[in-house]
């Protein structure tokens, strides 16, 4: 069984692949798999891009963004408990769970943008441009 690492989860895959096929029912299952994956190619395109709609760099700097403020707060929150020298209690534990959650989450948002980009699933455009390191529109 092969598994694959995201991020921030191991998707496994345990297809059943016999190896006891003759070369025309190979190719036969071939086929259908491939029309099965165009299938899922399909429905992720229509759907993500009636739901989420086009992908731009304006959309990919706003994550970019929060899930930067997001870290931020949760190390400045980290750093500031940390003052006093004493040990954490429970609910400043719980604090910075939920803190490092919100980063985390921002962070999975922004990769999972990014990866139906790569995937073809959400078409990008850049209507803005880069003026000494500052994105701005055209």
């Amino acid at each position: 069984m092969s598994s694959t690492m995201t991020s921030s989860f191991r998707r496994s895959h345990d297809h059943f692949e016999p190896q006891d096929l003759d070369p025309q029912t190979q190719r036969r299952r071939r086929g259908q798999l491939e029309q099965i994956d165009y299938t899922a190619f399909a429905s992720n395109t229509a759907v993500i891009a009636q739901v989420v709609g086009q992908s731009d760099s304006g959309k990919f700097q706003r994550l970019a963004v929060a899930a930067a403020h997001a870290r931020a707060r949760w190390v400045a929150e980290a750093v500031a408990m940390t003052e006093a020298h004493v040990a954490l209690t429970a609910e400043q534990t719980a604090r910075l769970a939920a803190l490092r959650s919100a980063y985390e989450e921002l962070a999975e948002v922004y990769e999972a943008m990014r990866r139906m980009v790569e995937r073809g699933y959400l078409t990008y455009s850049n209507p803005m441009v880069t003026e000494g390191g500052n994105l701005v529109a055209r």
